[in-house]
C-alpha cells in the first residue's frame, strides 16, 4: 500500500488560477480568498493530479461507513457515456432557496424541485471523480472558463457559499449528462437545518431516503447514529 501526501499550499498554488473566477460566486466570503481555493479542489482535480491517476474518490471527514468503500468504487463502472463525476443529490431544499429568483421567473422549472422528477442540486460530501473522463470532456473543461461561469450564474441568478457543491449543482441544472447520480444511501445526509428555516412543508420530499444506508453524512455537525 503506497501513501502519497500532497502539500495543501502546493495544491492551492496550482488551483487558484483555475478556480479564481468561480470563487466570487460560490464562496462564503465576499471576495476571492487565496486559501478558499482548496474548497474547489474537486472541480479541477483532473488538472493538478498526475496523468497516471485516472480515478479518485473524494470524501468529507464527517462520514460513517457502513459498507466497504470498494463497493463505492464499483460505481465508476455505472457511469453513462459522457458522465465525468459521480455525486448524490442534496437532501435538503437548500437549492430550492438559492434558486428562488430563477424559480419565480420560470414557474414550470424542475430547478430546485425535489426528486425523483425535480433537480434538487447535489451534495459534494461523497464524490467520484473520473479524472480521465474529466480531462477528455471538452464540455466540462469549457464550463470551467470564467466566461461560462459568469454566463451560468447570470442565467440562474446564482450566488452560493458551498464551494465545489454549488458549481456542480449549477452545472447539473444545465448539463445533467455530466453526472452519474449516486443513490442517496451512498451519502445519507443527516442535517435538518432547512426544516426549521421556512421549508417544513416540503422538507421530507427532499430528506427521505429508501434503502439500507451505506454511508452516513453528519453534515452541519449532526450526530451520526450509533450501531
Amino acid at each position: 500500500c503506497q501513501v502519497i501526501v500532497h502539500d495543501v499550499n502546493e495544491l492551492t498554488e496550482k488551483l487558484f488560477p483555475i478556480v479564481e473566477a468561480m470563487q466570487k460566486h460560490f464562496s462564503a466570503g465576499s471576495g476571492t480568498y487565496y486559501s478558499d481555493s482548496i474548497f474547489f479542489l474537486s472541480v479541477a482535480m483532473h488538472r493538478i493530479m498526475p496523468k497516471e491517476i485516472t480515478r479518485i474518490i473524494q470524501v468529507d471527514l464527517d462520514l460513517k461507513y457502513k459498507t466497504n468503500i470498494r463497493d463505492l468504487f464499483d460505481e465508476f463502472d455505472s457511469f453513462p457515456e459522457g458522465a465525468v463525476i459521480g455525486i448524490a443529490r442534496e437532501m435538503q431544499p437548500v437549492y430550492r432557496h438559492t434558486f428562488w429568483q430563477y424559480r419565480r421567473e420560470n414557474p414550470q422549472t424542475k430547478v430546485g424541485e425535489p426528486p425523483p422528477d425535480g433537480l434538487p442540486g447535489f451534495n459534494s460530501g461523497v464524490l467520484l471523480l473520473n479524472l480521465e473522463a474529466m480531462r477528455q470532456s471538452k464540455l466540462y473543461n469549457q464550463l470551467l472558463e470564467p466566461t461560462m461561469v459568469q454566463k451560468l450564474t447570470e442565467k440562474y441568478h446564482f450566488k452560493g457559499h458551498l464551494g465545489d457543491q454549488d458549481f456542480f449543482t449549477m452545472v447539473g441544472m444545465e448539463h445533467p449528462e455530466l453526472f452519474h447520480v449516486l443513490d442517496c444511501t451512498w451519502n445519507r445526509q443527516l442535517c435538518t437545518w432547512w426544516r426549521d428555516h421556512g421549508y417544513s412543508d416540503v422538507f421530507d420530499l427532499y430528506f427521505q431516503c429508501e434503502g439500507e444506508v451505506r454511508i452516513y453524512h453528519g453534515n452541519c455537525n449532526t450526530p451520526i447514529p450509533e450501531d
